[in-house]
């Protein structure tokens, strides 16, 4: 009697483990095949194995479910299996992607980019797909819902928002597809390499040449400056404006035209003007969200706009530890791109500067006179120094323009401690911040070392421009169209 108990009770529990034994070796390959192709269980198949699982359990109660619940087993695995291979089959070539966009964008403008996804299949497919994004871009929506009827095709659109300049490469399209029973889905990625080149936002050049047509460039900053001498050379007749001097008024032209026109003369031709832009840790902070050669790059190339319709050369070279590039000046709406080329993909690097490479270099393939403009900024003594040595030595033999770029918080602070002594009329350190008041004499002090740099600069010949980062691009025009009125070149 105990060995027949015995032999009973061993043939339940073994019964009983059948339906485990049956799932379990049948899961293997699953996960072996899963692991190598990316293929994951969903819900919906969890839940499935989740039936199977409570009636596993009640068979061990239940010794008379053995057959039933080994082929509910069997007709998971059957069913779960072919959805896999479906799957895994499809999707292994049938599935490609392909994407369009503009290679060339500016800082802030949407790039539109199109994502093709073909489906060359005998099956319907369904899931999302998700376009590379590179860093500091932006874009809405993420992620596309996918939904694919046998060999046919779809487009998505989105725009990219770029947040910095530079080169940028999209390298993936990332797809998540289902199986037909949605037992399964497979995450893959296809490499689809495209490059995008984002440039400084060139918005203001348009701005500035609808300007200069209507005669309203003050709306910018840009002061209208009062010629020494006079230029004979003729170059068009426009309308008058209210500052225009009465005496270039051609009054045939007005007489036929019924309006007052008046002759516009070119200035001198054929000058020379290259930009010198510091990339080294001097640059690095930032301001509105950009950093300080962001707005350097910006108010050059402004500049650089505006001296090339003057009829100058322009020229650019951006170094920090070493020269990274060199434009030689050159005339012409083409020289613009070439600036542009050179500079997109400059950015300020953690290193010190070398002026002394960099002026050496312009001294070997720059002789002719030129107006540099050296953009830079200083903040401790070695630095200053350098500053003033190398720009000062240019005089003579260039025309030299110092460009400072201040930093906002410094004169914030400066004038905080101010406007609290005419608020509480109070020098007294016990009733004022004593926090706000030495964060505010330092600042005063920085700020009055900073102007003495400025004077040094001054009396040895250099042009100098002081101005906020985001306020950079009227004071440096006006500055050079002073030089042009003045014949300094």
């Amino acid at each position: 009697m105990n060995t027949l108990a015995e032999t009973t009770e061993r043939g339940f529990q073994v019964a009983s483990a059948l339906p485990w034994l049956v799932i379990t070796l049948a899961l293997i390959p699953f996960l072996i095949v899963a692991w190598r192709t990316s293929i994951y269980p969903t819900k919906r198949w969890l839940a499935f194995l989740a039936i199977s699982l409570v009636l596993s359990i009640t068979n061990m109660f239940v010794p008379g479910l053995l057959p039933l619940v080994l082929a509910i087993d069997a007709l998971v695995l059957l069913v779960g299996w072919t959805d896999f291979l479906i799957l895994l089959t499809t999707t292994s070539s049938g599935v490609s992607a392909t994407r369009a966009h503009q290679r060339t964008s500016s800082i802030g403008v949407p790039l539109h980019c199109e994502l093709t996804v073909q489906n060359r299949t005998p099956v319907t497919l369904s899931g999302s797909v998700r376009d590379d994004l590179p860093p500091t871009f932006q874009t809405r929506p993420h992620e596309h819902s996918l939904h694919l009827k046998p060999n046919s095709e779809v487009t998505f659109r989105r725009d990219l928002i770029p947040g910095r300049r530079g080169a940028f490469t999209l390298e993936k399209v990332y797809l998540k597809l289902n199986s037909p029973l949605r037992f399964w889905h497979r995450y893959f990625r296809q490499s689809y390499a495209s490059q995008i080149n984002v440039y400084p936002d060139m918005k203001q050049m348009a701005d500035y040449a609808v300007l200069a047509r209507t005669n309203r460039l003050s709306l910018i900053g840009v002061r209208r400056t009062r010629r020494i001498g006079q230029d004979s050379d003729f170059e068009r007749l426009r309308d008058y404006a209210r500052d225009d001097n009465y005496r270039h008024i051609d009054w045939r032209s007005t007489a036929r035209r019924r309006k007052l026109t008046v002759k516009q003369y070119q200035t001198d031709q054929s000058q020379r003007v290259i930009f010198m832009l510091d990339c080294g840790r001097m640059m690095t902070n930032e301001s509105g969200g950009l950093s300080l050669l962001d707005h350097a790059l910006n108010a050059s190339l402004m500049m650089a706009y505006v001296a090339l319709h003057q009829g100058d050369s322009v020229g650019m070279l951006c170094f920090s530890d070493r020269v990274h590039a060199y434009i030689p000046p050159r005339g012409g709406s083409s020289q613009l791109n070439r600036l542009l080329q050179a500079g997109f993909d400059q950015f300020p690097r953690m290193v010190e500067s070398r002026y002394d490479l960099a002026f050496l270099y312009l001294q070997n393939h720059c002789r002719r006179r030129s107006l540099v403009s050296l953009t830079t900024n200083v903040i401790d003594e070695v630095n200053a120094a350098s500053v003033v040595d190398y720009l000062g030595n240019l005089s003579g033999q260039h025309l030299p323009l110092g460009v400072l770029l201040r930093d906002r918080e410094l004169f914030d602070a400066a004038d905080d401690v101010a406007e609290v002594v005419l608020e509480r009329g109070t020098t007294d350190l016990a009733v004022l911040d004593s926090t706000r008041v030495y964060r505010g004499a330092a600042a005063a002090e920085i700020l009055v070392w900073r102007q003495q740099i400025i004077r040094d600069l001054q009396h040895r010949g250099v042009l100098c421009v002081d101005a906020f980062p985001d306020e950079l691009t009227a004071p440096l025009i006006n500055q050079y169209l002073q030089a042009k009125a003045r014949h300094l070149l």
